[in-house]
C-alpha cells in the first residue's frame, strides 16, 4: 500500500528540506496543496525539491503549473478540472461518494476517497462511511490499487485502510505534528511501521 502525504495548508520553516527528507527515506507521493499560496510561492517551493523527486509530486490549483514543469502530476477537483495541453504527467482526483469512484476511475491515475475516519486536521469533518459500505465496495472491486483513503489516517489505523482493500492511505494532519523534521520523521517512520515497510 503507498503512502501519500498531502502538504500542511502553509509554508512553514524548514519544510522543503523535510520534504527531501521524506522523499529519501521512501515517501511514495506528495501533494502540494497550499490553498492561500500564489503561484508564484508554489513554483519556488517546488523548485528546492531536488529534482529526482519532482515526478513524485502533485500540485493543487495551478495546472499551468504541473504543465510548466515537467514530470510534476496535477490534481483534480470540482473547480480545477480543465487537463491542459500537452500535459502528460500523473493525474489524481478527489471523491467523496462510492458513485463518484466508480464515474471517474478510469478518467485518472488514482483517487482519493474521503473522509474515511473522523479528521485529524478539520474539526467537525466526520467519517462519510460505515465498515459495510467500504466493505461491498471493495468487495465489489471499486475500491482498490487505484483507490487512497483520506481523512483521520493515522499511524494507528493505518493498517486497517490495507485491510479494507484500499491501494493507498493519505495522510495530512498526522504527519505534520509540531512541523520540526524531528517530529515529522518520527511521525513519518510510525506509519512506515505500522504499514510493515
Amino acid at each position: 500500500m503507498r503512502l501519500i502525504a498531502i502538504s500542511w495548508p502553509d509554508f512553514f520553516e524548514g519544510e522543503a528540506e523535510a520534504v527531501n527528507a521524506l522523499f529519501h527515506e521512501g515517501l511514495e507521493r506528495l501533494h502540494i496543496r497550499k490553498p492561500g499560496a500564489g503561484e508564484a510561492d508554489v513554483e519556488g517551493f517546488i523548485r528546492q525539491i531536488e529534482e529526482p523527486f519532482r515526478q513524485r509530486l502533485a500540485i493543487h490549483y495551478f495546472p499551468s503549473l504541473a504543465q510548466k514543469l515537467e514530470g510534476v502530476g496535477m490534481h483534480l477537483s470540482n473547480g480545477f478540472r480543465h487537463v491542459p495541453d500537452g500535459f502528460f504527467g500523473t493525474l489524481s482526483i478527489s471523491c467523496h461518494s462510492i458513485e463518484e469512484v466508480e464515474r471517474e476511475k478510469s478518467t485518472v491515475d488514482y483517487l482519493f476517497l474521503s473522509p474515511i475516519f473522523d479528521s485529524v486536521s478539520k474539526s467537525g469533518y466526520k467519517s462519510a462511511f460505515s465498515d459495510s459500505d467500504i466493505r461491498a465496495a471493495s468487495a465489489s472491486g471499486v475500491i482498490d490499487s487505484k483507490v487512497a483513503a483520506l481523512g483521520g489516517i493515522t499511524s494507528a489505523n493505518v493498517a486497517q485502510v490495507a485491510a479494507m482493500g484500499f491501494g493507498g492511505a493519505a495522510v495530512l494532519g498526522g504527519l505534520w505534528g509540531d512541523r520540526t523534521m524531528g517530529d515529522i520523521m518520527r511521525r513519518y517512520g510510525e506509519y512506515r511501521g505500522a504499514m510493515g515497510h
